[in-house]
């Protein structure tokens, strides 16, 4: 899988130029508040760098799932006014990503400026990846280039993230795509040793094809969260009440088979009685767990191997909880993890929502080399899948 990709930091004389740039503003929104920026945070330095050369920017996003079409609950208002604040200059707001308005707005663009289309999902072609939609967006808009930088959604085929590529004749990432694609890139390409990975989440088959592409890469896989319990039931260990995937317990065997010892599980639980926060809990080995009982993390003795390994990477790549992380009694698996991860001298990468909400949370983010902004797209991105949305770009 290439991925090497021309960048915006391959355009020149683009002064004066109409970009249409894909970003993702799917940000938490409530009651007309956004309550986190770091999406369009992000996107900041592609603008920046884009707006000094003279660029005239035309930026595009979905934001939530509408299903009917125009709503205003998803509406991109208030990232656009959220967007001048942080860019100090004014963002103009578009009514509609096609037509006459988008148009008349892309037109009187002056060098330096931003247009933001309105959401893109509000038109079911979008995600149909319909070429005559695609080729509107881009004539609407006046654009000659086609600038990805949502690597949040380039796992997606669709009009604005894919199709749009197809009726421009330069198409490149933008400076956060470039970052994901170094990143992650080094997590399939392994060039420093010890190389650790941690996965963790509920369930095996959200994470089998990560880890077999992993397995041959790395030198430590440890293993957190509801789907270390189909390991241990492949192991022939009673594990009570836990999660467990049935019709995956003999894949999970044949991973273990194959790993060569790589894969590591944990050696100490906390379990609970019931699935609730204030249930009774006990820390317990992973050999022992009463009828009834379910594991929700991982315990302190684990937390203790595995922030061994981590601290002692070169390279490590996290992605996913050790246990119920909502929950506070069973989310110092996780945080612990993220501790880790800001000790470790080597190259740090997090992806997926309850990692890169662990590190947040603690105030740790700014001490990891990379925090992934693509939960799905980086899980296919390590299992070695083409992303459409960085497939389309020009190679390097």
């Amino acid at each position: 899988m290439n991925t090497q990709r021309k960048t915006i930091r391959d355009l020149q004389d683009i002064k004066g130029a109409r970009l249409f740039i894909r970003v993702d503003y799917n940000v938490p929104v409530e009651n007309g508040a956004i309550t986190d920026d770091t999406r369009i945070r992000a996107s900041l330095a592609t603008l920046e760098h884009l707006r000094g050369a003279g660029a005239r920017l035309i930026l595009a996003s979905h934001l939530g799932r509408p299903k009917k079409g125009p709503a205003p609950e998803f509406s991109l208002k208030p990232v656009a006014a959220r967007l001048s604040e942080l860019l100090k200059t004014p963002v103009a707001m578009a009514p509609d990503c096609i037509g006459a308005e988008v148009q008349k707005l892309a037109g009187e663009l002056k060098d330096g400026g931003v247009l933001l289309l309105e959401n893109v999902r509000f038109h079911k072609e979008e995600e149909a990846n319909d070429p005559a939609f695609a080729k509107k967006l881009i004539d609407d808009s006046g654009a000659t280039i086609f600038v990805n930088d949502a690597f949040g959604t380039a796992h997606r085929a669709h009009a604005s993230t894919e199709g749009v590529g197809k009726h421009v004749k330069v198409r490149v990432a933008g400076l956060l795509m470039e970052k994901e694609l170094r990143y992650l890139g080094m997590a399939l390409s392994a060039p420093e040793r010890p190389f650790v990975a941690v996965l963790g989440g509920a369930k095996v088959s959200d994470k089998i094809q990560v880890i077999e592409s992993l397995l041959p890469r790395v030198d430590a896989l440890l293993i957190g969260g509801g789907m270390a319990y189909t390991f241990f039931k492949a192991q022939g260990k009673n594990i009570g009440k836990s999660l467990v995937e049935e019709d995956k317990v003999d894949l999970a065997r044949t991973l273990l088979d194959n790993a060569k010892g790589k894969i590591r599980l944990p050696e100490d639980h906390v379990v609970a009685a019931a699935f609730k926060a204030d249930a009774d809990k006990k820390t317990l080995s992973v050999s022992e767990i009463p009828d009834g009982w379910m594991g929700l993390d991982i315990g302190p003795a684990t937390q203790q191997a595995y922030a061994r390994e981590v601290t002692g990477a070169k390279i490590v790549l996290w992605n996913g909880p050790m246990g119920v992380f909502e929950m506070e009694p069973f989310a110092q698996g996780t945080l612990a993890v993220a501790r880790a991860m800001a000790e470790c001298q080597g190259t740090t990468i997090v992806g997926g929502g309850d990692s890169v909400a662990a590190v947040t949370q603690m105030g740790l983010a700014d001490q990891i080399s990379h925090v992934s902004t693509g939960g799905g797209a980086s899980l296919e991105f390590l299992a070695g899948d083409e992303l459409p949305g960085v497939a389309c770009l020009d190679a390097q």
